[in-house]
């Protein structure tokens, strides 16, 4: 059900002439119908922030939302004042069918950059999107697919907490680094929380999914995510089982963005263990997560430890201090580097199913960090070497 699992919200999705696929939905509406109007909201951190991202940042600075508009065909990111007034344009289009201001919907758009959205068809879309709104689970679905670009499926989760509800959808396959992910992502709670308490927990959040997820290495201009709730339940939550299931929601997401990375054949869990602190850890596994030629080998099925290692010696000692005559490697449950030179041949290990798993263990500290990641895929290259036409 998606957005619509909780109650309080109904959404939409609906073709609107966007996307360069005739016929494709390509413009969500999820609305908040209350009795409360909490929001929470966590965007890129790219200094070319998008004009959505941009207009969405202020909207949501007050803790509080009616509504959100997302489209998928345009990105509306590097478009100067005329895209900001776009972004300004769909959010007011929707707030007057909502009778509020337009400062009370939030905008989000994902697709390529450079480009100003074809303004008549979205403001056409928000005026579909309104007339089919509802509260289905048919709904639900359709937001889901209208995000939806390179992504090869919708990507939802629901949840039920102590008597109230959580439901979410995500749009991501490419363009994501381990610093929030790209993303366009609602999430909907008819929990009762403060506005407060939305972005403690939704910082919390994402700092333990989005944020530890790479696809690609690269971070875009349009990463939003966005958590509303509208205290339809009348069920007050307890702050941390709150946490605790967003950050469920949360992951889940996340690692349905990294089994839909773009061309990729494998799943990565990399685990750096045995760091003097967890940034250290974080920071080692995303050094090894990065690594375009351990991607590649990877995708072939090899597991060559060696990358792995050469990749986690870029880590300052300052950063991450260890001795590297003690560093194991396990890919898989194999030890293929045991002490900083060869383990257990690495003939041993299997790489045919989706999932891989590298554990790194420094023996330096208790603390330790993951990242998830993909491979790297000649699919990918032509995905991407073909994006704008």
């Amino acid at each position: 059900m998606s957005v619509t699992y909780a109650q309080g919200f109904a959404a939409a999705g609906v073709p609107a002439g966007i996307s360069s696929i005739a016929g494709k939905k390509d413009l969500a509406v999820v609305t908040n119908q209350g009795p409360l109007d909490v929001a929470a909201g966590v965007f890129t951190s790219n200094r070319f922030c998008a004009a959505p991202v941009q207009w969405s940042r202020g909207a949501v600075a007050d803790g509080h939302l009616k509504a959100v508009v997302v489209n998928s065909g345009g990105a509306n990111a590097c478009t100067g004042q005329a895209g900001y007034d776009q972004s300004a344009r769909t959010a007011a289009a929707m707030a007057s069918k909502l009778g509020v201001d337009a400062e009370q919907v939030a905008v989000a758009s994902t697709g390529l950059i450079g480009e100003l959205l074809p303004l008549d068809n979205v403001l056409q879309g928000v005026d579909h999107a309104f007339g089919q709104l509802a509260e289905s689970e048919e709904a639900g679905s359709d937001a889901s697919h209208a995000i939806m670009t390179t992504d090869t499926n919708p990507k939802t989760v629901t949840l039920d907490g102590s008597g109230y509800h959580m439901g979410g959808m995500v749009k991501g396959s490419g363009m994501i680094a381990p610093q929030l992910a790209t993303m366009i992502c609602v999430i909907t709670t008819d929990a009762v929380i403060s506005s407060e308490q939305a972005q403690q927990s939704l910082r919390e959040a994402t700092g333990t999914s989005f944020d530890r997820i790479d696809v690609d290495g690269c971070m875009s201009t349009n990463d939003t995510v966005l958590l509303l709730a509208s205290g339809a339940s009348g069920v007050e939550a307890d702050a941390k089982e709150f946490t605790s299931l967003l950050s469920q929601a949360c992951a889940s997401l996340a690692r349905q963005i990294v089994g839909d990375g773009e061309g990729s054949s494998h799943d990565v869990n990399v685990t750096v263990e045995g760091a003097i602190s967890e940034e250290a850890a974080l920071t080692c596994a995303r050094a090894i997560a990065g690594s375009n030629l351990l991607k590649c080998a990877i995708a072939g099925n090899d597991p060559n430890w060696g990358r792995v290692v050469s990749s986690l010696g870029t880590v300052p000692e300052s950063v991450a201090p260890y001795d590297p005559n003690e560093v194991t490697v396990d890919i898989n449950g194999v030890r293929v580097c045991d002490g900083g030179k060869p383990g257990e041949s690495r003939s041993l290990v299997t790489m045919e199913e989706r999932e891989v798993t590298i554990t790194v263990n420094l023996h330096a500290g208790s603390a330790q960090g993951t990242i998830w990641t993909d491979d790297l895929t000649v699919d990918y290259v032509h995905i991407n070497s073909d994006y704008e036409s």
